[in-house]
């Protein structure tokens, strides 16, 4: 190996340690998070795309978790946001960690990236660019990712809250 590549590895170990490290400290908060509101899930770490996500499941199949999601996610986004600053306050750097429960974002990612692509095959019928409703980061980010898979190319346009995608034929 060269320098160079070692040194790559090494980083690359570092990355990966950082993040499992936010893994841990996210799920000491969200288990005591989970006592407090006396309710039950299991924790599931991991690392995908350069971030740590972390999971709360439930065997049991009760809807008590789907008070930790709320309406249309909104509960389970702020939870992301108060996880991410405990992270934050135990290790001093910003976290890119993504929270999932009871499986919501796992299915709303499959929705989106199917409306991405249905987007695209729009796009590619009929030549003129398709502007979509306005979306979350996360919801831009999926169908971005499904436009781009599609072989077509697709922006972001507006403020926030009403920021949508716009997919262009290539």
């Amino acid at each position: 190996m060269t320098e160079g590549t070692t040194s790559a590895a090494a980083e690359g170990g570092d990355t990966l340690s950082r993040l499992e490290q936010e893994g841990e400290i996210a799920a000491d908060y969200l288990e005591g998070l989970l006592d407090i509101a006396d309710l039950d899930g299991d924790i599931d770490m991991d690392v995908e795309a350069d971030r740590a996500s972390v999971s709360i499941i439930s065997d049991s199949g009760s809807r008590d978790l789907q008070k930790l999601v709320g309406r249309d996610g909104e509960v389970l986004e702020a939870l992301q946001e108060l996880t991410r600053l405990a992270v934050h306050r135990e290790t001093g750097d910003r976290s890119r960690l993504m929270l999932d429960i009871a499986g919501f974002r796992a299915k709303k990612r499959a929705e989106l990236a199917e409306l991405g692509a249905k987007a695209a095959a729009e796009v590619k019928n009929t030549g003129e660019p398709v502007k979509m409703k306005p979306m979350t980061p996360f919801e831009r980010k999926v169908v971005h990712d499904a436009v781009a898979a599609a072989g077509l190319r697709s922006e972001s346009e507006g403020e926030e809250p009403q920021r949508f995608v716009v997919v262009l034929p290539a």
